[in-house]
């Protein structure tokens, strides 16, 4: 199993890219006329998720731009409690280098939420090895080093650079997790299914902790397994089946683990997670969902299933704390938690929506 260091000044340290989404709510953009802004990543999200709801010491090794874009994103790093290790940029004040926007409004009932992208001479796909003193950042002590597959897929140079930072996380005696976090749009213009394959692969072998299900292993990794069109049920036996297939090719690797989720409407979900570790699996319960803004809710599950294994509850139990959090998130605005540690773990003890008076 994982040997996570009992003690560090960092608990958790994210390496990604920021964003700012642009969200116009139930609104489409082609008919908007006013969006709320949130901060977001997927790295970064896990380590806000851990500062603000779990009380841990997080921080985040990123791009920067010195603009009022970047000063807007650098103060809600602040706000959720995330210490940060920049890379900074000036921008030029007309073509950047830029902070990547997103666009995602939040759909409505029978019609799907709908999320594009510029990504445009992006900072954070600047990056390369040699941009960040890893030894001097862990001097302290880390316990976590986590990253993901969109931040992979950025540029010819994130790969080697998150490499780098592994292979500097391993000597610092952290656990590595990575969510593949697969983008089929991102590897169309970064050389496509074959050098995803070959880019993915060579990260992932020094991996403790996998988040992805059988579409992320097939796609991002090339594994073969069962046809990868979903279903649109709960059901964990395609992911389950390629395990042996995940070990075989990838031994460090000791846990993988998932979200489940059905979608009847925008609005109405059902939830899941499963996870595998080192043989054993685990199944969290069902529950129903009513989703506000579903962005976020696997970053959700993957944080609250670190934070319980990083406090040494069982797996099992991890994965409930996880299935809590990432369920909660999805109630709230934006793509980082607004939940407090007595709610997740309320809910993942089987508390209900009944007010609390």
């Amino acid at each position: 199993m994982l040997k996570i260091p009992a003690s560090g000044e960092l608990d958790f340290l994210a390496l990604g890219a920021m964003v700012h989404r642009l969200d116009p709510g139930v609104i489409p953009f082609r008919k908007a006329s006013e969006c709320s802004i949130h901060v977001s990543g997927g790295e970064f999200n896990c380590a806000a998720n851990l500062a603000s709801c779990f009380g841990m010491n997080t921080a985040i090794a990123t791009a920067m731009v010195d603009s009022p874009i970047g000063e807007l994103i650098d103060e809600r790093v602040r706000a959720m409690g995330v210490r940060s290790f920049y890379k900074r940029f000036e921008h030029d004040g007309v073509r950047g280098p830029n902070m990547a926007t997103v666009y995602s409004d939040r759909g409505a009932g029978i019609r799907a939420p709908v999320v594009f992208y510029n990504r445009s001479n992006e900072a954070a796909a600047q990056l390369q090895s040699g941009d960040f003193d890893w030894q001097e950042i862990m001097a302290g002590g880390l316990r976590w080093f986590h990253s993901g597959g969109i931040f992979a897929a950025l540029s010819p140079t994130t790969p080697s650079l998150l490499i780098e930072a592994m292979k500097a996380a391993r000597a610092a005696g952290a656990v590595i997790s990575f969510d593949l976090n697969f983008r089929a749009k991102l590897w169309e213009v970064s050389g496509g299914l074959e050098a995803a394959h070959e880019t993915m692969a060579s990260i992932v072998e020094h991996v403790d902790v996998l988040v992805g299900n059988e579409e992320d292993l097939q796609l991002g990794l090339g594994l073969e397994g069962p046809q990868v069109e979903s279903t649109g049920k709960l059901d964990p036996s395609k992911f389950l089946a390629m395990m042996d297939q995940v070990t075989a090719r990838f031994p460090r690797v000791k846990i993988v683990a998932t979200t489940l989720r059905e979608v009847h409407t925008t609005n109405r979900h059902d939830w899941s997670a499963v996870c595998w570790a080192s043989g054993e699996t685990f199944c969290a319960p069902t529950c129903q969902l009513d989703v506000f803004d579903r962005i976020g809710g696997g970053d959700g599950f993957a944080s609250g299933f670190f934070h319980g294994l990083m406090v040494g509850e069982s797996v099992e139990e991890a994965l409930r704390l996880g299935w809590a959090h990432g369920a909660l998130l999805t109630t709230f605005p934006g793509d980082t938690t607004m939940a407090s540690l007595e709610q997740v773990r309320n809910f993942a003890q089987g508390g209900s929506a009944r007010i609390q008076r």
